[in-house]
């Protein structure tokens, strides 16, 4: 009963998205909710059930048989009709189109580079940790749009990269967040490359000389202590390398207040190698001896 039916003919009208195809690259077209054909078709049931299975797009190629007005870009049947015709199978008929014009806005694209920022929750293994940053591949991308959609995007955010008990080098493809209007803007990429070097840490210990600055001429001073112990956390690769004369230890007498008794040191300088860098005393008594 069901093949006899679907072997008659039948005349029904169905409801086509549509695709835009070609669209010129400086210019970005604006999807537009109402957009869509009516189109009245003849054929047999087997030939229009694909229709009903799911929801079926109309090509409209912005190279030809459109029109460009000021702000917007305009379909008329009467120009489009063979290009829809020949969407379909020979063996159906298409009676009529509705509406008659469909118009599309666009703007201007402009091209922004934007950074991309890593979200990470990434746990590392007890004495384990990231020898230097994280290394993104790309750290930024290029974003192509209408500008009033894309002034206000700064930059573009990861899926956080969510990892535990890690004791080894990272290497991960992260996909980016892409923004609310991501359907009219062209990304450069959507996804990016996030690597890390993974190492073994360990604490460390120097003592480091304390300078005094800014000590009027006719003044001397005595202080105590002269050395103050700087605690460091850095990878076992680098420990070798740290050196007392890679960190400086200051204290300011111009910031001492008349009734104060005591310098508080300040580290002034420390290698890049390290960090988590302390100080293993808060003041330094001194003495005015002339």
């Amino acid at each position: 009963m069901i093949l006899t039916k679907l072997s008659k003919p039948y005349i029904s009208t169905v409801k086509f998205g549509i695709n835009k195809v070609n669209i010129p690259e400086e210019h970005v077209v604006f999807n537009a909710k109402n957009n869509q054909l009516k189109v009245s078709v003849k054929g047999q049931g087997f030939s229009l059930l694909q229709y009903y299975l799911k929801k079926p797009l109309i090509n409209i190629d912005f190279t030809k048989n459109i029109t460009k007005m000021d702000s917007f870009y305009v379909w008329n049947s009467s120009l489009g009709y063979s290009d829809i015709i020949s969407q379909f199978d020979k063996d159906i008929e298409v009676l009529n189109i509705n509406p008659d014009t469909l118009k599309f806005r666009y703007d201007v694209n402009v091209i922004k580079k934007i950074p991309v920022v890593l979200n990470e929750q990434v746990k590392f293994s007890q004495g384990y940790d990231l020898i230097e940053h994280y290394q993104l591949m790309p750290d930024s991308i290029k974003i192509i749009g209408p500008e009033s959609l894309i002034e206000e995007i700064a930059s573009i955010e990861t899926d956080t990269l969510f990892l535990k008990d890690i004791k080894n080098n990272i290497a991960i493809n992260l996909p980016l967040r892409m923004p609310e209007v991501a359907d009219e803007i062209k990304f450069s990429s959507n996804s990016i490359l996030v690597s890390a070097e993974v190492g073994k840490f360990t604490e460390g210990s120097l003592k480091v000389p304390i300078q005094i600055k800014n000590v009027p001429a006719n003044i001397k001073i005595k202080y105590f202590p002269k050395k103050v112990n700087v605690s460091f956390y850095t990878s076992l690769q680098n420990f070798n390398t740290v050196k007392i004369e890679d960190f400086m230890v200051e204290c300011d007498f111009s910031e001492v207040s008349e009734k104060q008794h005591y310098l508080i040191p300040k580290i002034v300088k420390k290698p890049e190698n390290v960090r988590n860098v302390k100080m293993g005393q808060e003041l330094i008594e001194y003495i005015i001896t002339e």
